[in-house]
């Protein structure tokens, strides 16, 4: 997966390629990181990037050529990559949209917005799609590139230590993940349950997927409408109501 940032800022996306799980998966070759700084395709010798706004009001919007400089070449060291433009506007992002752009393409192009926004003759001639991390806004589009391109390398097969880790995360089946526990035993009165110091993996994944229950009805719920309970998930759910029952009868 070839991941490419177009910024007026690429130190501060040099900074996160260079460091933990990203770092290694580029030494490891099965991801690529790269910056593209706009700044370099500007039209005169001040290396302008921004105007005043058509019509009045106030900030800046970034130039239409520079940008479409830098893309067309970020195109052309990777034709097959997917143009995405980091916006409030755009589609939401989420677990499933992580996994939909790690398998459905073999790069993105992020383009990341300053001031009032970018001219949007861009916005609509190339730019492939729009993703928002949020519903608030941000000085720039560096953070919000980072965060989704985070969260698409864990997704690719010996980027993180464990191939494990990935599939355990929370939102992988609309479910959150179970409580995590380490050494020491017992920590401030607090001990880690019995179950999982006891060896017996069959209980221990049983704890863990009502764990995972649990913790998705009392902190995201509306997630559990999102896909049907599964047979033991019912049968964790009937167990519960059945203690509930009797809880409330005494």
């Amino acid at each position: 997966m070839n991941f490419t940032v177009l910024t007026l800022f690429p130190k501060l996306v040099d900074s996160f390629f260079e460091h933990g799980m990203i770092s290694r998966g580029i030494e490891k070759n099965l991801i690529t990181g790269h910056c593209i700084n706009i700044r370099d395709f500007s039209c005169d010798r001040h290396n302008t990037v921004d105007d005043r706004p058509y019509g009045g009001g106030s900030g800046m919007v970034m130039k239409p050529e520079p940008l479409q400089a830098a893309i067309l070449a970020a195109k052309k060291k990777a034709p097959e990559s997917l143009v995405v433009l980091m916006t409030p506007q755009g589609n939401r992002f989420n677990q499933e949209k992580a996994f939909e752009l790690a398998w459905r393409n073999k790069g993105l192009i992020f383009v990341c917005g300053r001031y009032e926004g970018i001219d949007e003759r861009i916005a609509t001639t190339l730019v492939d799609e729009e993703i928002s991390i949020g519903d608030y806004v941000m000085t720039g589009g560096e953070l919000a590139s980072m965060v989704i391109i985070d969260s698409i390398a864990r997704l690719i097969p010996g980027v993180l230590g464990s191939s494990e880790s990935a599939k355990s995360d929370s939102f992988i089946d609309d479910r959150l993940e179970y409580a995590q526990y380490t050494r020491p035993e017992e920590f401030e009165g607090l001990k880690v349950p019995e179950v999982l110091l006891s060896g017996n993996h069959e209980k221990i994944r049983l704890w863990r997927k009502e764990s995972s229950l649990k913790r998705t009805f009392l902190k995201r719920v509306d997630l559990l409408h999102k896909s049907r309970l599964n047979a033991e998930e019912k049968k964790i759910f009937k167990r519960w109501s059945q203690e509930l029952e009797t809880f409330v009868r005494e």
